[in-house]
């Protein structure tokens, strides 16, 4: 898809974003490509998120599997397609909830950073080992491994934070 077709596509979801006719007078430029389809990701996801019952766990269950129904059919057969996309949407996903603007994060959003990017670094070690690259599986391996501590180390902040495990100035106590 060219800058333009992106365009129609939110323009025809009523969700083109404002056109400054001073930066682009002649409308959607192709350097404007992935900015554009970012846009038009998240108005979808809103879609799929307005669409998703939050009634009952089996409807919701039934709802996400529609969606992935769906999303199946356009990705096919390829299952490295389907890998990377799933780890672009996993580093959109940590970068979401990072906060890139904040200077500290809050244990739990710190924790759930290091989840999202857990599951990145396993599915890229799978990708290295299934090409025969061990020291790539290596490299992705490790990251995984830092991640799971950074996770369990969020848990236990988090904890601290609410009263449920002693901090640091509480162990220096005893």
């Amino acid at each position: 898809m060219n800058a333009e077709q992106i365009y129609a596509a939110l323009a025809a979801l009523a969700a083109e974003p404002a056109a400054d006719p001073e930066k682009r007078p002649e409308g959607p430029q192709e350097e404007d490509r992935l900015h554009l389809l970012g846009s038009l990701l998240a108005k979808v996801e809103l879609e799929i998120t307005a669409a998703t019952r939050l009634t009952t766990e089996e409807e919701e269950i039934e709802d996400v599997l529609e969606t992935l129904l769906g999303w199946g059919e356009q990705v096919g057969e390829d299952p490295g397609l389907a890998v990377n996309v799933l780890t672009n949407r996993l580093q959109r996903t940590a970068l979401q909830v990072s906060e890139p603007e904040a200077e500290e994060l809050p244990p739990g959003r710190e924790a759930a950073f290091a989840a999202v990017m857990t599951a990145v670094y396993a599915l890229s070690a799978q990708v290295h080992a299934d090409g025969g690259d061990a020291e790539g599986t290596r490299r992705a391996l490790s990251g995984a491994e830092e991640a799971l501590i950074d996770i369990l180390q969020g848990m236990h902040d988090l904890r601290v934070a609410i009263g449920d495990a002693p901090g640091p100035e509480d162990e220096a106590d005893t």
